[in-house]
């Protein structure tokens, strides 16, 4: 099912709901240029999984972009419609958002985190947003206006990311990156934010979840989370990429309902 909320800031964004209304509740965060349709319904869970400003079927807005308040009045909004403490999982540039919801809101509304493959700040030489070679190859062509430079960028990044994944799983991906306006993508990238005071203020279980052949989010940032946050759990997935829940599925599927199970005894 498919509903629409209106942030605070009168934002309107496009959430994806499945699973039992009175299950375990989890909100699902997406990554740079996709949206909440890459991830998978749980039949134990209740998910909600959210279209990011400026991506998938949400709107559009102006700005917002850079600035973590925005993040978080959007984040607070999806916790609104869920009613209850959930646990935030968030991939790729979704581990950012989630840490701006964290540095702005705190954590009552938060049982729990999972990051997937993720960063928690972004800018020059910050551990927690090291890239891999697949992102600095797609950058600044992903960024472009000129879809002659944008679309090529974007189609070997969509491959390159999870170079096992079925190519129709691929034409998805890069369709779901073209909706994105050439201005959303590039807005994403103009922050520089730290995130270790965030995440060393943590007080929820967490479980970071990153694949060693990860080319976009390097490794290292998912081991600079897990070593910054009190008591965090880091599993590694062999021979896996940037999108363990699409490479690994089952794997991922049993470890976030356990890890939700945990959390909720």
């Amino acid at each position: 099912m498919q509903t629409s909320l209106v942030t605070a800031e009168g934002v309107r964004l496009s959430v994806r709901e499945s699973g039992p209304v009175d299950a375990p509740a989890v909100v699902l965060v997406h990554g740079w240029a996709q949206s909440g349709e890459v991830w998978a319904p749980h039949p134990s869970l209740r998910s909600c999984a959210l279209d990011l400003r400026g991506h998938g079927d949400s709107e559009v807005p102006a700005g917002g972009y850079r600035d973590p308040a925005s993040w978080a009045a959007d984040l607070d909004a999806v916790l609104d419609h869920v009613g209850r403490p959930a646990v935030l999982v968030g991939w790729s540039y979704g581990g950012l958002v989630i840490t701006d919801y964290l540095r702005e809101r705190g954590t009552a509304r938060v049982s729990g985190l999972v990051l997937v493959g993720a960063i928690t700040e972004i800018g020059p030489d910050r551990p927690g947003g090291a890239t891999g070679p697949v992102m600095r190859r797609a950058l600044p062509g992903a960024l472009s206006e000129d879809p002659a430079v944008a679309v090529p960028a974007l189609a070997e990044f969509c491959r390159d990311q999870a170079p096992d994944l079925p190519g129709e799983v691929v034409q998805r991906l890069l369709g779901t990156a073209l909706r994105v306006p050439p201005r959303v993508r590039r807005e994403l990238f103009r922050r520089d934010v730290d995130g270790s005071v965030v995440l060393k203020g943590v007080d929820k279980p967490t479980l970071v979840v990153h694949g060693t052949a990860d080319g976009v989010v390097d490794p290292t940032a998912g081991e600079h989370a897990a070593a910054t946050i009190p008591g965090a759990e880091l599993r590694r997935y062999d021979r896996t990429g940037h999108a363990p829940f699409l490479e690994r599925p089952e794997r991922f599927a049993a470890d976030l309902a356990g890890f939700v199970a945990e959390v909720g005894r």
